[in-house]
């Protein structure tokens, strides 16, 4: 079964409108693995708008499945990265002022780079996973890097998915089959949500883990967080 990592993001920009702790993020993470997450998610920007640089070692504290800490690795960042070591690592080429991420890596032209984050993520015993698009060359890309997993941006997929699922998803398949063969592990996220989600994993049974944020947090507000992560996790029940 894909692992459901529920992105705290909009959480924190809840919090943050108003200068306080409401929302409490340490609460809400615990109460979302209580209710059946098996991972947590946040993706601390330069500008701190959302999940911040804190966030990072109050979560480490008390996640007790899966603490996935995504974002460009800018120094700020891989320092509060490689001091708290959470256990998984997601490098996004975002750039500072990016509203959401809308690209994976061009693991062949940034090759070096992301081979030396990669390997100071391994010696600090952290899985690293390198966003990218669908595309072959770039998977190939993110092995030669040393990458351990490679997480599919699957924003393209969800704008094309009710016009014609087939080919949205398409390209997934092909490259989640050559990430396998690579020995790569593969995750996959953005704007997948209740409508698509099913069909994705269906098509892509390589997926260990998804990262679900706006959308799931949206359906909460009318389901209910607990009754949402339970819809998400039917979902990716196969």
């Amino acid at each position: 079964m894909t692992h459901l990592s529920v992105n705290l993001n909009k959480v924190a920009l809840i919090r943050n409108s108003r200068g306080e702790n409401l929302p409490d993020l340490v609460q809400v993470a615990k109460d979302c693995e209580a209710y059946g997450a098996q991972g947590i998610t946040i993706h601390p920007r330069p500008d701190q708008r959302h999940a911040r640089y804190a966030d990072v070692s109050a979560l480490k504290e008390v996640v007790t499945t899966e603490l996935n800490v995504e974002g460009n690795p800018i120094p700020k960042f891989m320092e509060v990265v490689l001091q708290y070591r959470p256990h998984q690592c997601t490098l996004v080429p975002d750039a500072p002022d990016a509203l959401t991420s809308s690209t994976g890596w061009n693991t062949i032209k940034h090759a070096s780079f992301l081979r030396d984050i990669c390997i100071q993520l391994r010696e600090a015993g952290i899985r690293s996973s390198i966003f990218v698009d669908p595309i072959p060359e770039l998977v190939e890309g993110a092995r030669h890097a040393g990458a351990d997993r490679i997480e599919f941006y699957t924003g393209h997929f969800a704008r094309q998915y009710h016009a014609d699922p087939a080919k949205a998803v398409h390209d997934h398949v092909h490259c989640a089959r050559l990430a396998a063969e690579l020995g790569l592990e593969i995750n996959a996220g953005h704007d997948l949500n209740l409508d698509n989600l099913h069909f994705y994993v269906t098509e892509v049974p390589q997926v260990a883990e998804v990262s679900i944020g706006h959308a799931l947090i949206s359906d909460a507000l009318y389901y209910g967080l607990e009754n949402t992560i339970q819809m998400y996790l039917h979902c990716l029940d196969m």
